[in-house]
């Protein structure tokens, strides 16, 4: 029942209109002609003389009399009942659509725990049947286009199609409808794009096997399609090719980082003679290539477009003879601040002497300490060094070593050029300096107290309305603070409040700014040379809902934000390869406790962000000492077991600790490694 207004031509707006289509509502009598409802005092009148009757009244069709509500006409009762009748349906509808789906989850499901079918996260039949298809020796297209290898189409042929109109169960293909099928040599099988993702509805066959080849004895002739059980049909598709586990077929390259300290601060090579002896004995592991860091702080440490190149030449010279492959990495940052060693390589020179005049072209925390591992990220496009700006001192040190190595270019030697973007050559804010007294698990400080940043700062908080909002936070704690002593990090705190979202959302965007910054102009510099990016692994404090380390890092991640997927969207527009620092060996369980650390799941988020993005992958080890144990945790890593769609990294590099010929390695199972990174041997 509807109510009708009582002004002359204004209809109730939730009343149903009367539709012109007599199919919309093919229950209603159409034999007799529309008349225009009454209104007003004659809505009333009519609505009087309208007899209620006991079926009217038990199933709610009356409405009261009165007050301007009236009856919509004689046949409301059966407009009620039929909008109640489609409401049901629609009701069952759906009921028998999350039947059929999860029908359909259970059965993927099994195909890929069970028979190690690599099917797409969200895989529908068509996946279901080109995967068995594949399995059997079958190619099948984009389009759908099915042939046999050694029998590709010329041109497609149409079959009848037939019908499978009861859901599947997990275990069956039962009551198929049988078409008539003729046999023709080239036989194709073509999927209907109109596939069904549960039902199986329009899915053409066509068999291309002779009568007399043996399959399917007990089938039917090759003239009639014939139904035959799941299990048979596995069985047949695993008996035409054995099938190796695709983890332990995957070649994956490893490149063995040459260590630290080859070139001296003067820029020559030192000890001629041990790295050849080095490049040697890696070349008899089967090393495909090997990783060396181009300092900036090195080969233009003096004096600003003065490079140094000499020992390079040298290094390079050595490598070609052993016929090794090349990475070669920009190294815009310092080495040995924070860790102990004899090599500490600085920033160029002339960098720290501007430096001592204008402190604020580094990074800063919240006290006022600088950091000097890399330049801070807000002089990007600020002519403070010596006229240039900082992505241009990183575009000609960039054009001078292309310029320079060109003929290893031109030989295809250097296989790929990784762009260090921030602290360790990793693209993170320095937020966790052991100078600074850092420890782990500590979470860091935010470094952005610097001039340049805290005027970017004020700007973008005037521009949103809001000024008051252009400082840094007053209460993230220190290096070594855990995230519930803050009121920033602390569970409910700070950072997910309207100020919070609006620092942190900016803090990331300078770190996602800066690496389109410098892409963009490593891509210019290295056109047609593969560019990494180097993402660090900040897996402590994961278990917290602000995942503080990786807010201070630039990551704005927390449990309610995916934080990776806006920065793998910027390195995708310049066709990047993501490396990824693979987390150390397994911790114990107080130690992931205390340090509400998730590696895994870290490691889990990252590379499965990349993958959805279509990046490349390599990885790197984050720590050099593994046993046999951790050279498994790393392969799987790097080639997932049954990944749906078959991912797996492109490269993987190796830091050592020392030189490998010394003997002093902590990777005793090196050789091991690189065999099952290579596809050569299996568990």
């Amino acid at each position: 029942m509807h109510t009708l207004n009582n002004t002359t031509g204004s209809q109730d707006p939730n009343l149903d209109p009367i539709p012109s289509d007599p199919d919309q509502f093919p229950n209603r009598n159409h034999n007799h002609p529309q008349t225009r409802r009454p209104r007003g005092f004659a809505a009333t009148a009519a609505a009087a003389s309208i007899v209620p009757t006991e079926s009217d009244v038990n199933n709610g069709n009356i409405a009261g009399i009165g007050g301007g509500e009236g009856s919509s006409g004689g046949g409301g009762g059966e407009r009620g009942k039929g909008k109640r009748e489609r409401e049901k349906e629609k009701e069952r509808t759906k009921l028998r659509e999350r039947h059929r789906r999860a029908i359909t989850s259970r059965m993927l499901a099994g195909l890929r725990q069970y028979g190690n079918f690599p099917l797409p996260a969200r895989a529908d039949m068509n996946d279901v049947i080109a995967a068995l298809a594949r399995e059997a020796g079958w190619s099948v297209d984009a389009d759908g286009t099915t042939y046999r290898q050694s029998h590709q189409p010329n041109h497609v042929v149409q079959y009848p199609t037939r019908s499978i109109e009861s859901p599947l169960s997990s275990s069956t293909l039962k009551n198929c409808a049988k078409a008539t099928l003729e046999c023709q040599q080239h036989s194709v099988l073509r999927i209907d794009e109109n596939l069904s993702p549960v039902s199986l509805d329009s899915v053409v066959i066509a068999e291309n096997d002779h009568p007399g080849n043996g399959r399917y004895t007990g089938a039917s002739p090759i003239t009639s399609v014939g139904c035959l059980e799941a299990n048979q049909l596995i069985q047949d598709v695993h008996s035409t090719e054995p099938r190796n586990d695709f983890t332990e077929s995957f070649y994956v390259p490893v490149y063995a980082m040459l260590p630290v300290g080859i070139i001296d601060n003067f820029g020559q090579l030192v000890d001629p003679d041990g790295v050849r002896q080095e490049l040697s004995y890696m070349k008899s592991l089967n090393v495909d290539g090997v990783v060396i860091d181009c300092w900036w702080g090195i080969v233009e440490g003096w004096n600003p477009q003065k490079y140094v190149w000499s020992g390079y030449r040298e290094l390079f010279n050595l490598i070609r003879d052993f016929k090794l492959k090349l990475q070669v990495v920009m190294a815009f940052h310092e080495y040995g601040g924070n860790v102990s060693g004899n090599v500490i390589i600085s920033l160029p020179q002339w960098v720290l002497e501007i430096g001592k005049d204008n402190p604020d072209i580094f990074f800063t925390d919240r006290e006022g300490r600088r950091s000097f591992e890399c330049l801070n990220w807000s002089i990007d496009k600020e002519r403070v060094l010596h006229g240039r700006t900082g992505i241009e001192v990183y575009f000609d040190f960039m054009r001078s070593f292309r310029s320079e190595f060109d003929d290893f270019f031109v030989e295809g030697l250097i296989a790929a050029v990784e762009i260090g973007l921030g602290a360790s050559g990793e693209l993170k804010y320095p937020s966790f300096p052991e100078r600074m007294g850092w420890i782990y698990p500590g979470i860091g400080e935010f470094q952005c107290y610097d001039k340049y940043s805290q005027l970017n700062l004020q700007k973008e908080a005037k521009s949103r309305g809001f000024a008051f909002w252009g400082k840094g936070p007053e209460n993230a704690g220190q290096y070594n603070s855990q995230p519930h002593e803050t009121g920033f990090f602390q569970e409910r705190g700070e950072y997910d409040s309207y100020y919070g979202r609006f620092f942190l959302n900016w803090y990331s965007q300078l770190l996602i700014g800066h690496a389109e910054n410098v892409l963009s102009l490593a891509n210019l510099a290295f056109e047609e040379t593969k560019i990494i990016v180097k993402i660090p692994a900040i897996y402590w404090s994961y278990k917290t809902s602000s995942h503080a380390a990786e807010l201070t890092a630039g990551y704005y991640n927390p449990s309610n934000r995916d934080g990776y997927s806006p920065l793998f969207e910027t390195l995708k527009k310049y066709s990047v390869t993501l490396k990824f620092v693979c987390p150390g060996p397994q911790m114990s369980p107080n130690e992931h406790e205390e340090a509400l650390a998730d590696p895994e799941g870290l490691s889990w988020q990252v590379i499965n962000a990349a993958w959805d993005k279509q990046l490349l992958i390599g990885g790197e080890n984050a720590i050099t000492c593994f046993d046999r144990e951790g050279c498994m945790r790393l392969t799987d890593i790097a080639k997932p077991r049954n990944h749906p769609d078959s991912y797996h990294f492109s490269f993987f590099t190796y830091r050592q600790p020392s030189p490998l010929v010394q003997g002093s390695t902590c990777f005793p199972d090196l050789d091991y490694f690189i065999k099952r990174m290579h596809g050569d041997i299996q568990r």
